[in-house]
């Protein structure tokens, strides 16, 4: 039995819903463009700035890792994925990297990258989607430059909730039932809100911790 959202919630989300493998391509090369965009805006003092939403990360290593993440997918480099080994390579790889750099290392991946994103299925394209829009989201936290797309977050929630709704209805049901505004709950589902401030906006935060154990995203304590 699906679960139904509140009516403030301006996208349909249920265990069968999905986007089409175009739409998910073109909401990652949204992500794409308004990074390097970003990132070519911003001063060289802001590569130190940290990332509160990944707090052992500064923006230029967080930069690095959405760099990393088509690089390695194109050279096949998928040893330990999506781990943090993996994650650490990445940020040594581009390490002493100006954001300029950056920009230019993201983009060169773009023509590439995009031909293997278009292959990529359900619902494993939609996880990179998650992935980079989650952390284009904590780039601009640090940075204080709100922005985004409202199809890269849905994807980003479709691919957390789809299957939560299927597997656990009774937490879908509660999280949804918090009436969080969208982009809140997007945040809440990719683990940057605490056990405490969730259950504080009348989420049961350590049953969702429970839910996300073990895997890459989980609520801090």
């Amino acid at each position: 039995m699906g679960v139904t959202p509140p009516t403030c919630y301006n996208f349909k989300v249920t265990e069968d819903r999905r986007f089409s493998p175009d739409e998910v391509a073109a909401a990652y090369r949204g992500i794409r463009e308004r990074v390097v965009s970003l990132l070519r805006t911003l001063p060289d003092e802001a590569a130190d700035k940290n990332v509160p939403g990944c707090p052992a990360w500064d923006v230029a290593q967080l930069s690095a890792h959405l760099v990393g993440v088509p690089e390695d997918v194109l050279s096949g480099s998928m040893d330990g994925a999506p781990g943090d080994d993996w994650t650490q390579r990445q940020v040594d790889r581009h390490q002493g990297q100006s954001l300029a750099q950056l920009a230019d290392a993201y983009e060169a991946t773009a023509e590439a990258f995009d031909a293997v994103m278009a292959a990529i299925p359900h619902p494993i394209n939609s996880q990179v989607v998650m992935d980079a829009y989650t952390h284009e989201q904590d780039l601009r936290e640090a940075v204080g430059r709100p922005g985004g797309s409202d199809d890269a977050r849905d994807i980003a929630l479709a691919f957390v909730l789809g299957p939560m709704t299927k597997n656990r209805p009774d937490l879908a049901a509660d999280v949804l039932g918090a009436e969080l505004d969208v982009n809140t709950l997007q945040r809440a589902l990719s683990g940057r809100i605490g056990v405490g401030a969730l259950t504080e906006r009348g989420i049961d935060g350590e049953a969702l911790a429970d839910y996300f154990a073990g895997g890459p995203v989980r609520p801090p304590a």
